[in-house]
């Protein structure tokens, strides 16, 4: 199948491209039918050959997405846009509890932190009644009701 892609030239950190098309399965710098314009990212220049490219897309080549994209820009084909980037892989195990235990958490925590003060406080009494605990007899009673 023939398809119309971009082929990366330039200087390092500098690249140009080309609307080239070949075979799909060959390497877009290898033997090549036609160059069928150029495009530089720095300035945004395209330049195209608008009745070779319909001419190819006549005889059957297919359009890479990014291509397809960019012609539609320059008014050489016409329809919607195609979504081209695929874009880094998601997971959704990591980044899913990582967005809901912080909130979660931040509710949580405040109640929590309140439950453990008051425990604390009330163990102190009850040490303290347990090394005098003649003295203290209602704390005895209230350590038993709890």
């Amino acid at each position: 199948m023939l398809k119309i892609r971009l082929a990366r030239v330039g200087k390092r950190k500098q690249p140009t491209y080309r609307f080239v098309i070949n075979e799909s399965t060959r390497d877009t710098h290898g033997n090549m039918l036609e160059i069928l314009g150029h495009y530089n990212p720095f300035t945004k220049v395209i330049e195209v050959k608008k009745d070779r490219i319909l001419h190819w897309i006549s005889k059957g080549a297919q359009l890479s997405p990014t291509v397809h994209n960019m012609f539609i820009d320059q008014n050489v084909i016409t329809g919607d846009k195609v979504h081209a980037s695929k874009g880094k892989k998601k997971n959704a195990e990591p980044e899913a509890p990582v967005a809901t235990v912080p909130q979660a958490e931040a509710p949580s925590a405040t109640p929590v932190a309140e439950a453990k003060a008051e425990p604390v406080a009330a163990e102190q009494p009850l040490q303290e009644t347990a090394a005098d605990t003649t003295t203290n007899t209602p704390a005895d009673s209230t350590s038993s009701a709890e």
